[in-house]
């Protein structure tokens, strides 16, 4: 038996947060959005398709941000992304942990942790 891969990761949000949701990661981080199942219990949340892998945001009730444990997208042009975030206000910390490795952390509108690097 082996693990062959990702199908997504989920990040949770704050009930009534699928706009934000949809232009944080829809507008700002150019993810495109795909069709919940009509079956999930909880009509609320968003999924995005990211390369081959999937990112879902899902409703909490109890909800409380993600400051440590973060999804990390890799990106053909961080800089400009960057760029594009800084414009919305959206501040990226840049990190230089991984020698050789272009990367940042920012926060999406709910305070969870979001890595970015450069493919």
């Amino acid at each position: 038996m082996t693990v062959l891969g990702i199908d997504h990761v989920q990040v949770a949000a704050p009930p009534g947060s699928d706009a934000e949701s949809r232009r944080f990661y829809g507008e700002l981080l150019g993810l495109e959005e795909i069709p919940r199942p009509a079956t999930m219990p909880n009509p609320n949340g968003c999924w995005f398709r990211a390369g081959a892998q999937e990112l879902h945001v899902g409703i909490d009730d109890a909800f409380r941000a993600a400051t440590k444990a973060h999804p990390s997208l890799v990106v053909d042009d961080l800089r400009a992304l960057v760029a594009r975030l800084d414009q919305a206000g959206v501040p990226a910390k840049p990190d230089t942990a991984i020698p050789e490795v272009e990367r940042c952390y920012v926060h999406d509108p709910f305070g969870n942790r979001i890595e970015l690097r450069q493919a």
